[in-house]
C-alpha cells in the first residue's frame, strides 16, 4: 500500500510502498478514506517544533474510513463498517486510565506521533479505537471531528461548562476556533466574540456565527471586548492559540466570576493577574487537553442530526500524492483553509 512517511523536519514527506499489516488479536485494519491535515502535523513536518521519538513514521491522526479486515477476538465490527478513528491508544493501567481519564495517559500511543498514522491507504490498530460513523456524515467530516471539532467541544462544554445565555470570547479563529464559535452558539451562548490578528480568520469567524469580531493586532483585545460587552467582559474566554499575549488578553477580558479555558499549546510562560483582582473577582483559569471518546461520539451525533453543520469546514480534499502541497497550503494559510483533507485511496 502507499503511505506518506515522515523522515525529518523541513523535508517533504515521501510517498512510499509499505506493507499493510495484518490485524492481530483484537485489532482491525481500516481502509482510510479521509485524513485531515492538523496543526500538529505542521509542527512536526514543517516547523520541527515537535520532536518524534522514532522516524521514519506515517503521520496523520484525524481519520475515517471503512473496516477492511478484523483480527481474532474482534466482536461488533465487520468489513464494510464505516468508522471514525479515535487517535490515541491509552495504556489502561496508569492512574489517569484507572480514573477513566485516558486523555491524560502519559503512556498513550498517538497516531502519527509514536504510532504509525493514517496518511496511508490503510491502518491497523486496536478495535477499541473505532467509533461508528453514520451514513449521514461524510468521510472528510468524520475524519476531522476526532480532533478539530471534539477538542473545541471539550474546551467549551466540559472544561468551560458553558451555560446558555453566557457571553463567550474565542481567541484564535483557526481550525479549532471556528468550530469553537459554532459550538458556542449551539450550546446557547448569547454572544460570541471572535478574536484574531488575521483578516481571513476574522472573516471565517463571522461566517461561523460570531456576534462580533475583534482585531487583536494592536494588543488591546480585552479593551475592545469590554466595549462590546457593556464594559463588563465575558463569562467564558477560550484560548486556542497557546501564546502568552493571547492568554493574558483572555484573562483581562473576563467579567467578575468569569473563567478562561486554555486549549492552545505552546512554550510560553504565562502569569496570573494581580491576586487582588484575580481572587477578588473569583476568576478561574483551566486547561483543556484534547478530547475523549464520549466527546467524539457526541459531536458525531450532532453532525448526523443536522444540529451542527460542518460542510464548510473541509476546504479541500486532495489525493495522497498532493500531500506536500496540502501541507504547504495549510502552513502558509493560502486561501484561508479551515481543514485540508487527504484521501489516501484517491
Amino acid at each position: 500500500m502507499r503511505a506518506a512517511r515522515f523522515y525529518a523536519a523541513k523535508e517533504p514527506l515521501r510517498i512510499e510502498e509499505v506493507e499493510a499489516r495484518t490485524p492481530g488479536e483484537s485489532e482491525v485494519r481500516v481502509a482510510v478514506e479521509a485524513c485531515g491535515i492538523c496543526g500538529t502535523d505542521l509542527h512536526v513536518a514543517i516547523e520541527g517544533t515537535i520532536q518524534l521519538p522514532t522516524t521514519p513514521i506515517v503521520l496523520g491522526h484525524e481519520a475515517a474510513g471503512v473496516v477492511a479486515d478484523v483480527g481474532a477476538g474482534v466482536t461488533g465490527w465487520k468489513p464494510g463498517d464505516r468508522v471514525t478513528i479515535f487517535p490515541s491508544v491509552a495504556c489502561g493501567r496508569c492512574h489517569a486510565c484507572r480514573r477513566g481519564r485516558e486523555v491524560l495517559c502519559q503512556q498513550a500511543q498517538v497516531l502519527g506521533i509514536n504510532r504509525e498514522g493514517a496518511f496511508a491507504e490503510s491502518i491497523t490498530l486496536p478495535a477499541s479505537c473505532l467509533l461508528p460513523l453514520p451514513a449521514e456524515v461524510s468521510f472528510p467530516v468524520g475524519a476531522i471531528v476526532a480532533d478539530a471539532v471534539s477538542t473545541a467541544y471539550r474546551a467549551l462544554a466540559h472544561r468551560g461548562a458553558l451555560r446558555p445565555g453566557e457571553r463567550v470570547a474565542v481567541f484564535g479563529c483557526g481550525g479549532l476556533g471556528v468550530h469553537g464559535i459554532k459550538l458556542a452558539k449551539l450550546l446557547g451562548a448569547s454572544e460570541v466574540i471572535g478574536v484574531d490578528v488575521a483578516r481571513g480568520a476574522l472573516r471565517r469567524a463571522v461566517e461561523a456565527g460570531a456576534t462580533h469580531v475583534v482585531d487583536a493586532t494592536g494588543g488591546d483585545a480585552a479593551k475592545q471586548i469590554r466595549g462590546l460587552a457593556a464594559g463588563e467582559g465575558v463569562d467564558l474566554a477560550v484560548e486556542f492559540v497557546g501564546l502568552k499575549a493571547s492568554v493574558t488578553e483572555a484573562m483581562r477580558s473576563l467579567r467578575r466570576g468569569g473563567r478562561v479555558v486554555i486549549a492552545g499549546v505552546g512554550g510560553d510562560r504565562v502569569e496570573l493577574p494581580p491576586l487582588r483582582s484575580f481572587v477578588g473577582g473569583e476568576l478561574a483559569v483551566l486547561a483543556s487537553m484534547g478530547f475523549d471518546r464520549e466527546e467524539v461520539e457526541t459531536v458525531i451525533r450532532l453532525v448526523a442530526s443536522g444540529a451542527l453543520d460542518l460542510s464548510s469546514s473541509v476546504t479541500d480534499v486532495i489525493p495522497l500524492p498532493a500531500i506536500n502541497e496540502g501541507f504547504r497550503r495549510a502552513f502558509t494559510k493560502e486561501g484561508d483553509p479551515i481543514r485540508i483533507v487527504v484521501r489516501p485511496g484517491g
